[in-house]
């Protein structure tokens, strides 16, 4: 069965967010991610990983801003990356080097950037070059310290107008970069309700090698995995028999507590 990791930017949300590790701990969670940790001191979260034995294992680049402050606040004032917009490369640059004294200091070995709205009246494969060169020098930075630059195909009812929607143009930066540690976050919520045919996608791109990690939510309502029209436990058995040996991110919105809903996560665990 695969390895499981709490989000703590979706989970636990009953409680301040410092207070979610332990929360974690006790549910019997082994790793954890978060979207943003920049309103928190890297010492800070790193105690709190020490203290209940937890190994932090994705954690996002700002979505904007040049200083720890405004990448805090950046996603609640809706910017949502930066790696596919012009004029903006020394924010993203900024962005990527703050990710990654958070991932040393956390000893996390994933960085998801974001890659932006595509703006009006803009072709998206018109920025596809400038996304490239964002991804190559932000995979050449994060290389030097052994971590791995991820990017996420989106869903556009979340998230309109999000330059990356599909698992096969995800694949398409990565041909085009032909860098070795940039790879995909592949989640399963996004990709059904895009695109759909979830177990084909599995099939075809896990074998690949670049998927790095995966993320699960019911869909339409991103609640508990056993909630919804994907059947997870045929999925869980799919990707174990494809060999995937990462982690699997529970990024979801837990109906009615966090640990509640997590009899519905063991229950997709054994097809029931």
């Amino acid at each position: 069965m695969p390895q499981f990791a709490a989000n703590l930017s979706l989970m636990y949300t009953e409680l301040p967010f410092l207070e979610r590790f332990a929360a974690a701990a006790r549910d019997g969670f082994a790793a954890v991610e978060c979207q943003f940790p920049y309103a928190f001191a890297p010492a800070e979260l790193a105690a709190r990983l020490a203290d209940n034995g937890l190994a932090m294992v994705l954690l996002n680049a700002p979505p904007s801003g040049m200083d720890r402050a405004a990448m805090a606040m950046a996603w609640e004032q809706q910017a949502r990356g930066t790696a596919a917009l012009p004029g903006r490369e020394a924010e993203f640059r900024r962005g990527v080097q703050e990710a990654l004294e958070y991932a040393d200091a956390l000893g996390c070995p994933r960085i998801h950037v974001l890659s932006g709205m595509v703006p009006a009246g803009v072709e998206r494969e018109s920025l596809k070059g400038l996304c490239v060169d964002n991804l190559r020098w932000a995979a050449a930075l994060a290389g030097q310290s052994g971590r791995e630059i991820l990017i996420e195909p989106i869903n556009l009812r979340d998230m309109p107008r999000y330059f990356l929607n599909r698992q096969d143009h995800a694949h398409e930066l990565l041909d085009a970069a032909q860098m070795d540690n940039l790879k995909v976050q592949m989640d399963l919520y996004h990709c059904q309700i895009v695109e759909g045919d979830v177990a084909s996608k599995l099939r075809r791109y896990l074998p690949t090698g670049r998927v790095s990690h995966l993320q699960v939510a019911g869909v339409p309502e991103r609640q508990e995995p056993d909630r919804g029209e994907l059947h997870y436990p045929y999925l869980f058995d799919l990707i174990d028999s494809l060999g995937y040996a990462g982690w699997v991110g529970c990024e979801y919105r837990p109906a009615a507590g966090t640990s509640e809903g997590l009899g519905g996560l063991e229950r997709t665990q054994s097809g029931h």
